[in-house]
C-alpha cells in the first residue's frame, strides 16, 4: 500500500470536541471535557475511547458511547500504574541489594568490572559506560565522599550498583556467564535463572511503560517474560493464560513479593481497584475466569 504524507491540520480545543461528536461520542458535561482536552491532551486520551469505537477505521462510535465511559477508563489506568510503580520499586530494591551481596561474595567488590565473569564482552563494556555515566551525574552525598576520598575510576559494587539503572543492572544480570551465583540470585526469588533474566526484562519495560505515563490497561507486551515451568513459591495456572499481557505481569509482581514483602497488601489493592472500576473489561487484560481463586491471589 502506498504512504502519503501527513497533512492534517492541528485543531482547537472545540474543534476537538465537535469533532468527537460529530462521530457520534455522546458528551455529557462540555466545558469538563474541553478541560480534560487541554490538561490531558485529545491524543492520549484516544486511546481510552478507542474501544469504543464501531468503525474504527472511520472512527465511528458505537451506539451510546460516551466520553465518560473513556475518562474512566483513564483514571483506572493511571490508578493502576501508581499501584504498580510502587510494588516495582521495592522489587528492583530487592533485587539490587541480593545481586550485590551474593556476586560481591562470588567475585570480589568490583564483581562488575571484571570481564571474564561475563558472556559478552561488547555488552559488558556497554554496561561499564553506563555505569560510569550514571556514576558521574549522580550528586548523592555518599558519591561525592568516594570521590573525595579514592583514586578509583568507579566505587565498589554496593555504592556504584545503588546508583545503576535497573535496565543496566537487568543488562549485567543477563550477561553474567552462567554458573552457582546467577542461579543463586533467581533460586532466591523462587525461579530458574533463564526466566528470571526474561522477567527483569519486563519488569524495566513495564516500569517504563509507567514512568513514561502510557497506556497499560489492554496493552500486549512487546517484552514477553517467560513462562516459568517449576517454581518454588505459590504460582497461577498459565494454561490459558497469555505472557504477554497486562494478568501476567501482575502476576508476576505478586509472586515476586512473596519473597520481598511476605505481608504485602497488593492482593487486595488489585480486587479493590478493580471493584472500584466494575465497568472496565478485565478479560482485554486476560484476566481468567475464576482468576481470584488462585492460591497465588487469594
Amino acid at each position: 500500500m502506498s504512504k502519503t504524507p501527513f497533512n492534517k491540520p492541528a485543531l482547537t480545543y472545540f474543534q476537538q470536541l465537535q469533532q468527537l461528536k460529530d462521530r457520534g461520542l455522546a458528551i455529557d458535561n462540555e466545558e469538563k471535557t474541553l478541560h480534560l482536552l487541554e490538561t490531558i491532551s485529545y491524543y492520549r486520551l484516544s486511546g481510552y475511547w478507542y474501544p469504543l469505537l464501531a468503525d474504527k477505521e472511520n472512527h465511528v462510535f458505537k451506539q451510546g458511547a460516551n466520553f465518560d465511559t473513556a475518562f474512566k477508563l483513564y483514571c483506572f489506568d493511571s490508578k493502576l500504574r501508581k499501584l504498580i510503580v510502587c510494588e516495582l520499586e521495592k522489587i528492583e530494591i530487592a533485587i539490587r541489594a541480593k545481586m550485590i551481596y551474593i556476586l560481591a561474595h562470588k567475585f570480589g567488590a568490583f564483581w562488575f568490572s571484571d570481564p571474564t565473569i561475563f558472556k559478552n564482552p561488547v555488552k559488558h563494556a556497554d554496561s561499564i559506560t553506563k555505569i560510569g555515566q550514571e556514576y558521574s551525574r549522580s550528586d548523592e552525598e555518599f558519591i561525592k565522599s568516594f570521590k573525595n576520598k579514592y583514586s578509583d575510576p568507579l566505587p565498589p559494587s554496593w555504592i556504584s550498583i545503588e546508583v545503576t539503572s535497573f535496565g543496566t543492572l537487568s543488562m549485567l544480570y543477563n550477561n553474567l556467564l552462567p554458573g552457582k551465583a546467577k542461579r543463586e540470585i533467581a533460586n532466591h526469588f523462587g525461579i530458574s535463572d533463564n526466566v528470571f533474566e526474561t522477567w527483569l526484562h519486563s519488569i524495566v519495560y513495564l516500569r517504563n511503560i509507567c514512568a513514561h505515563h502510557s497506556r497499560l490497561w489492554n496493552r500486549s507486551m512487546s517484552i514477553r517474560p517467560q513462562i516459568p515451568q517449576k517454581v518454588t513459591k505459590d504460582w497461577i495456572n498459565t494454561t490459558q493464560v497469555q505472557s504477554n499481557k497486562v494478568y501476567f505481569m501482575l502476576s508476576i509482581i505478586r509472586f515476586l513479593l512473596q519473597t520481598v514483602n511476605p505481608n504485602t497488601s497488593f492482593t487486595k489493592k488489585i480486587k479493590t481497584l478493580l471493584s472500584e472500576y466494575d465497568n472496565v473489561d478485565i478479560k482485554a487484560m486476560n484476566f481468567p475466569v475464576n482468576w481470584e481463586k488462585e492460591l497465588l491471589w487469594r
